[in-house]
């Protein structure tokens, strides 16, 4: 790991990144190119609302995928729940009639998410390091 991928807040230093997938409700392929860049537009401004960085996103007609670069004192679960509840207003409301289409009442994402550590070393290799440790016998 290089020193300028690293971050720091208070008395830490950190590389903190998570692969999110978030899923529409019901699995309906409601989301568009249009939708798409305004759910990422959205998800940027609740990133940076909590501290994070929203360093890619891409998805499809039924789901996104995030890697989101967040500080180590983040709730995880809180903040996801707080994007979610967000970019579901916010599309329901700015795209109300094809919303409309697939959802007759209110609902936008799956009530589950997929949440994954990204990035680093593997996992085999931090153990190779660490195994190697020692006073120099």
């Amino acid at each position: 790991m290089n020193k300028t991928s690293l971050n720091t807040l208070y008395h830490s230093v950190y590389s903190l990144n998570y692969h999110l997938v978030l899923v529409t409700k019901y699995r309906k392929g409601v989301l568009t190119p249009d939708i798409l860049q305004f759910v990422k537009a959205s998800d940027s401004k609740v990133c940076d609302a909590w501290g994070c960085t929203l360093k890619e996103f891409n998805g499809e007609s039924d789901h996104v995928h995030m890697l989101i670069d967040a500080p180590p004192n983040l709730k995880l679960s809180d903040f996801i729940n707080n994007l979610k509840t967000v970019t579901s207003r916010l599309t329901r409301k700015h795209y109300a009639e094809h919303v409309k289409k697939f959802y007759w009442k209110p609902g936008f994402w799956h009530r589950s998410y997929c949440i994954a550590s990204a990035g680093g070393a593997p996992l085999d290799i931090i153990r190779q390091y660490i195994e190697s440790q020692s006073f120099g016998d």
